[in-house]
């Protein structure tokens, strides 16, 4: 046993002190992207190469001005990328800091919990079941644990762990000794800090973990592909619309221009980094909903979801057991009650059952009940196993050296231990039934004593009955409105619990849970022809959950389940989309989930579902945007070309088109609130693609019939003797109303309401970009530049109008067809379950 000053921990002075010595306990890891880093990385992309290209042939053979002008539009074009860019690598580091480990520790005498970085050589930390060491240590008090040390070993082997003695040389052998990353199997246990950061075992091969490179998503590979596709072809329309430009005209200066206009417009450079943005500004939003993104693919998935498992406990419940009743010996005490001796043997029984530094919120609950421990030695403990599910410990009294066998767990399997009277267990299990169907939560308690010290295996000595303990788990507050909302987005909720099937039974009633279909076990259902009618599975062991996974997804369900334990680990893993929770959930459980809740809420799932749905659909619009908005810029930078007359489209016109479409892009899409009906309609077809037939079919519409009005009105420009400075002025200005008027329509074709006015960002763009036209057309040198004459008033009104019907004629379809707008409110079904 360790000394008692040594078990109450450092003081934070002294811990203040020794982190200043040592620094954080933390592995070198790769480092954030500088703004240089990404400004660096922009620029070797096709389209900067490109307007390089143009500003230095303005430079060389061209205008001085407008190849200024072209340098600092192009410049003005990467600052905007690379603040964007910057911004997702603030919330990418945001992330990290939520899901860096966390460590329980003993600090001024009082456990707490604190970032594992924080730790120092000295510390007491408690180490349990399901966690990942945080520091190299030395075991000081508790149980024999077993550890998985195969990250350092190679080795899948568990090693046992023993407290250190006191007379034991810690430099001998490992097997008082734990190391940082090292995941513990079983047990419970109390280390002192030896080793942090770069000084521990892991740390000292931590070098390699530096090149380890995220892998990019499957969205993400096949855009890369068809960027770098685009670039080809871009390129070789360049090289035959400059020859051919050169060959016929005889002027390979304009030529040149004309290709690289023609491959700068080709190019939809703004994919990449509208995917980036999305996906770390979405996963930050989630994670201020207390949704921690670990994939980003998820995100992909959640809309999809169709099925969604939840745990019983610390889920739909609080896990905040409280002890309410006792049963022995044919009569049941309230804990309210004076308790007699009979009832207190159940709880000083129960108590000897659990762990010794409880963790688990029975053991705390009957720690609390029973008062403190003494006379007593614990000699070993039996965990909780598929086949035998109760604890059994086992202790040394301190007068005849007796061994107590002290069990706690399932009341069946108590009941069978100690092998009962058939009128005895007639009762028992009634009383079981009783207090379950009301709710509670029930173990059953039973001791043994054997005069030998020598330690027997636990089914090998004979059991005395001492009762039955029930305990309350209140359901959360938030659960059942989170459940009606989760059926109107059409997801199906089961849940899930190792509980006696009554107990299950009551708290789905009270949550809200269909119940028509009746409760299923573990093992029923590994049998049952059919479980999807099913909406409650009791007494699953945490092995089961990957059958019920693995059959929910045969019967073309996309499942959703979360879970908390080391052995849950697998199902979170083969889930579409697996959910671990952040407080008590263990590490190896995290570390396989897809998500994380960080605040164990079955409300923070819903809403996350919810969340997943808005980023989608709203990655998905800006993609339509972007694909629809290139087809009339690299239709006008051609046809002009085909058709013989003077080009309208420059690359200076480019670079201004490009600051009006990145912020639309990255800004206004990415912050589309989520509609009012986003959880009123089923999940999405999970064989649907974020960009597929129906949305590339879309884009084209929209994108042909935005070219065509601004080509014909070009063409009557050109007809009715405009000059071809008006004539391209007034188109251009068209093919900006164009574009701003398309970013309403694109936002309200998917989400089936009316362009909203509270999109201030949208309309503070669309007022610089009006001011930054007005200047380009009433100042003679920008004017100039740009290759602009002032057209009429006529011309202009014609070309407005002819940009913004021809850009956002879906919108006004949508608007006339349901006769006024919707608002939706971003928050509602936040607001609506908590």
């Amino acid at each position: 046993m360790a000394d008692r000053a040594l078990l109450s921990g450092l003081t934070s002075e002294e811990a203040a002190k020794r982190l200043a010595e040592f620094g954080p306990n933390a592995i070198a890891r790769q480092e954030r992207r500088s703004v240089g880093r990404i400004a660096r990385e922009t620029l070797r992309e096709p389209m900067f190469l490109l307007l390089v290209a143009a500003a230095g042939l303005y430079l060389i053979f061209g205008d001085l001005a407008e190849g200024i002008f072209l340098s600092a539009g192009a410049l003005l074009s990467l600052s905007l990328v690379v603040a964007q860019e910057a911004r997702s690598e603030r919330a990418l580091a945001a992330l990290n800091a939520l899901a860096e480990p966390r460590a329980r520790v003993m600090r001024d005498s009082v456990l707490v919990t604190i970032a594992a970085t924080q730790l120092v050589p000295g510390d007491i930390v408690l180490i349990d079941e399901g966690g990942r060491i945080p520091a190299d240590g030395l075991l000081i008090e508790g149980n024999a644990l077993e550890v998985d040390e195969s990250t350092l070993t190679g080795e899948a082997a568990a090693c046992t762990k023993i407290a250190a003695s006191a007379d034991q040389n810690p430099t001998e052998s490992d097997s008082s000794k734990v190391f940082a990353s090292t995941l513990v199997l079983r047990g419970q246990a109390l280390a002192q800090v030896t080793s942090t950061g770069m000084a521990t075992r892991i740390g000292q091969i931590g070098a390699a973990l530096q090149n380890i490179q995220e892998q990019p998503t499957l969205v993400q590979r096949n855009v890369r592909w068809l960027i770098s596709r685009l670039g080809v072809l871009a390129l070789l329309f360049c090289v035959v619309v400059a020859v051919t430009y050169g060959l016929v005209r005889h002027d390979w200066f304009q030529g040149a221009l004309s290709g690289l206009t023609l491959a700068i417009s080709l190019i939809p450079e703004e994919f990449p980094m509208v995917l980036v943005i999305f996906m770390a500004l979405g996963a930050w939003r989630m994670a201020k909903h207390n949704v921690l993104v670990r994939r980003s693919a998820v995100i992909e998935t959640l809309g999809a979801t169709t099925v969604l498992c939840a745990d019983k406990t610390g889920t739909i419940t609080q896990n905040r057991m409280a002890l309410r009743t006792i049963w022995r010996s044919g009569q049941g005490h309230e804990l309210s009650d004076e308790l007699l001796d009979e009832p207190r043997t159940v709880i000083e029984a129960a108590q000897l059952a659990s762990a010794v530094q409880p963790h688990d919120p029975m053991d705390v609950a009957v720690h609390a009940a029973a008062g403190p421990r003494s006379g007593v030695d614990l000699v070993r403990s039996y965990p909780l196993s598929p086949q035998f599910l109760a604890v059994v410990q086992v202790w040394r009294t301190d007068t005849k050296g007796q061994l107590v066998y002290a069990a706690k767990g399932a009341p069946e399997t108590i009941l069978d231990l100690c092998r009962l009277d058939e009128g005895t267990r007639t009762k028992a299990e009634q009383a079981i039934h009783d207090m379950a169907s009301s709710g509670m939560r029930v173990l059953g308690v039973a001791t043994a004593r054997t005069d030998k010290a020598a330690e027997r295996k636990p089914r090998e000595v004979d059991y005395q009955f001492e009762g039955l303990l029930g305990f309350e788990d209140p359901v959360r507050s938030d659960v059942p409105p989170a459940l009606r909302l989760a059926r109107q987005a059409g997801v199906t909720v089961a849940m899930i619990t190792g509980d006696y099937p009554a107990t299950a039974l009551a708290a789905a009633r009270e949550a809200g849970i269909d119940t028509a279909a009746g409760v299923l076990s573990g093992s029923e259902a590994e049998t049952a022809p059919d479980i999807s009618r099913f909406r409650i599975f009791a007494r699953v062991m945490p092995e089961q959950k990957l059958m019920l996974v693995r059959r929910l997804q045969r019967a073309g369900h996309v499942v959703a389940m979360t879970g908390d334990g080391v052995n849950d680990a697998p199902a979170l893993a083969a889930a579409d989309v697996g959910i671990a929770m952040g407080q008590r959930g263990t590490d190896v459980a995290r570390e396989a989930a897809d998500l994380i809740v960080l605040d164990d809420r079955f409300a923070s799932v819903i809403i996350g579902i919810g969340l997943g749905r808005r980023i989608f659909t709203n990655l998905r619009r800006a993609m339509i945007y972007i694909t629809a908005i290139h087809i009339p810029v690299a239709g006008l930078a051609l046809l002009p070309l085909l058709l013989g007359l003077p080009p309208i489209l420059y690359p200076m016109h480019l670079v201004l088109l490009e600051l009006i479409i990145d912020p639309l892009c990255s800004i206004v899409f990415e912050a589309e609130p989520s509609e009012g009906s986003a959880m009123t309609r089923p999940p999405r077809n999970a064989r649907e693609p974020l960009f597929g037939s129906a949305q590339i079919a879309m884009a084209a519409l929209q994108g042909a019939i935005l070219l065509v009005g601004i080509l014909v009105f070009y063409l009557w420009m050109s007809r009715t003797g405009a000059e071809p400075g008006e004539a391209r002025a007034a188109s251009f200005v068209a093919l900006v109303a164009g574009h701003l008027a398309l970013a309403p329509a694109v936002l309200a074709t998917d989400a089936r309401t009316a362009p909203r006015h509270h999109r201030w960002t949208l309309w503070l763009i669309t007022a610089g970009t009006s001011l930054l036209l007005l200047l380009m057309l009433a100042v003679p040198e920008l004017r100039e530049i740009m290759r602009f004459s002032v057209p009429t008033a006529r011309q202009l009104g014609v070309g407005l109008a002819v940009g913004i019907a021809a850009g956002g004629w879906s919108a006004a379809r949508i608007f006339f067809r349901s006769g006024q707008a919707t608002t939706a409110n971003p928050g509602r079904y936040t607001a609506t379950i908590g």
